[in-house]
């Protein structure tokens, strides 16, 4: 039997079940993963990878003969928190020292000396584009070595692995186009962490959807650190590179994902306000199933603060994109990210955060204080000079401000119709469901008939900042 998987392989063809891995070597696998979404669809490249090496994946840490953690190292805390993880995993070890605990992802780029020979965490590290390798690195660290691997690649992008989807309700998938960034944001360790950026062929991407359409997902994310920067077989000057194949840029991938079938759902994550074009926007507008919604991260609403964070537009310029968003899709949602206290940021920069908020008025907004990573411009550049108690003063406001904004705009959809996926039961009743509007709004109503995968058309009842409630209508 192994020989017959082994041929399979080979000729491109198996499909390795529960029962063949546990043959091949009966070991498990356990993943954890930090950080943003990007991580969790590592992760699930990385399943498959190792699924193909014969590693079940489990959610028992206890149980697993490798365990492997995928690190994001955006913001402090959160490599504290993965500190603080790992060392709970070597107290596991003690008791079991032929486990192999690993650490992928930004954090082991970043700090892969510190964990692997200072604090001693770890007896594996792979950086992002090393996943190929991890079943060999597992097998270095099992014969008495300690394995690393943290080359960053300007070629690899997966595009052929078909990844295990971990955790998955069987409805929404994450599809990653591209991976790296070029942009160089002065407070961002990414490019230093993931590389430079490249696109993935888009006839992989095309086929990933309509694979995941035929095992009944609904809906789509298409992931990239700046989805308005993918081009195939295209120079950043927009110089065609091979006469002989075609070319594509975002707008022309989301129309040929929206064309696998119009019971997909398109979404995508993260737009980047100097590169989003008009024609991005009408592809949108186009086709139903390419949801209304954008996030589009503004970081500060004062030009002098975004120079400093080298982000490459104005105050000015990004109200110009949202102008175009409400121009052509006038009832898309509209998110975004924020930072308060960056370098230098005087008390008037942040009024003026607050001004163009109050402008916009964002649905929803993941806002943050600012935390000085190594090794970034900022870093090397800039003084952190916004006292501590500052910086969570103006958080807080910022914070207060979107609060009113989200319950603002929620309480808008009531009385209104929307057609929503749905997701699964909600979190605190069996007898209802939940799912989101084109908008990404999350909306509970009751069960009745209709299941996971399912379109519900529901009139919305009643609100609150995070969510709407309502009851389906024929």
């Amino acid at each position: 039997m192994e020989d017959k998987l082994l041929e399979e392989e080979r000729q491109g063809e198996a499909v390795i079940t529960e029962q063949e891995i546990n043959f091949l070597n009966g070991k498990k696998l356990y993943l954890e993963s930090y950080g943003c979404q990007m991580n969790f669809s590592d992760s699930e490249i990385v399943a498959s990878i190792m699924g193909k090496a014969g590693y079940e994946t489990t959610k028992n840490a206890d149980e697993a003969d490798v365990v492997l953690i995928n690190t994001c190292s955006i913001r402090d805390n959160a490599e504290q928190r993965v500190r603080n993880r790992l060392k709970q995993f070597q107290k596991i070890k003690k008791d079991n020292p032929e486990k192999v605990i690993g650490i992928l992802g930004c954090m082991a780029e970043r700090l892969k000396s510190e964990l692997l020979e200072e604090e001693k965490l770890v007896d594996l590290v792979a950086g992002p584009d090393a996943y190929r390798e991890l079943p060999g690195l597992v097998s270095e660290v099992e014969s008495g070595q300690k394995a690393v691997n943290v080359l960053l690649s300007r070629e690899e992008t997966y595009a052929e692995i078909t990844p295990v989807r971990l955790d998955s309700n069987g409805v929404s998938a994450f599809i990653s186009i591209m991976r790296g960034c070029d942009n160089m944001c002065s407070f961002c360790v990414v490019p230093f962490t993931r590389g430079r950026e490249r696109s993935r062929d888009p006839k992989s991407i095309v086929a990933e959807a309509g694979d995941l359409f035929d095992r009944g997902y609904r809906e789509v994310t298409l992931l990239g650190q700046n989805v308005d920067s993918y081009r195939w077989n295209l120079s950043k000057k927009g110089e065609v590179i091979n006469l002989d194949e075609e070319t594509v840029n975002f707008a022309q991938l989301l129309e040929k994902v929206a064309l696998v079938n119009p019971g997909l759902r398109i979404r995508f994550s993260t737009s980047h306000p100097k590169d989003m074009t008009d024609d991005v926007l009408y592809a949108m507008a186009k086709h139903e199933n390419i949801c209304e919604y954008i996030h589009l991260p503004v970081q500060s609403g004062n030009s002098e603060v975004l120079k400093r964070m080298n982000r490459g537009y104005s105050r000015e310029w990004y109200f110009n994109r949202i102008d175009a968003i409400k121009r052509i899709m006038p009832d898309s949602g509209i998110s975004t990210d924020v930072i308060a206290g960056f370098c230098g940021e005087t008390e008037e920069q942040h009024q003026e955060t607050l001004s163009l908020m109050q402008a916009v008025k964002y649905d929803f907004a993941y806002m943050f204080y600012y935390s000085e990573r190594p090794k970034t411009l900022a870093e090397r550049k800039y003084e952190d000079d916004v006292p501590l108690e500052v910086k969570k003063r103006r958080l807080n406001e910022i914070i207060d401000l979107q609060m009113q904004h989200s319950l603002e705009s929620n309480k808008k959809a009531v009385g209104k119709t929307f057609k929503v996926l749905v997701e699964g039961h909600s979190k605190r009743s069996k007898e209802h469901l939940c799912g989101r509007n084109t908008q990404n709004v999350m909306c509970v109503f009751p069960a009745g008939n209709l299941k996971s995968g399912d379109y519900a058309n529901v009139k919305i009842t009643e609100c609150t900042a995070a969510t709407l409630k309502g009851e389906i209508v024929e």
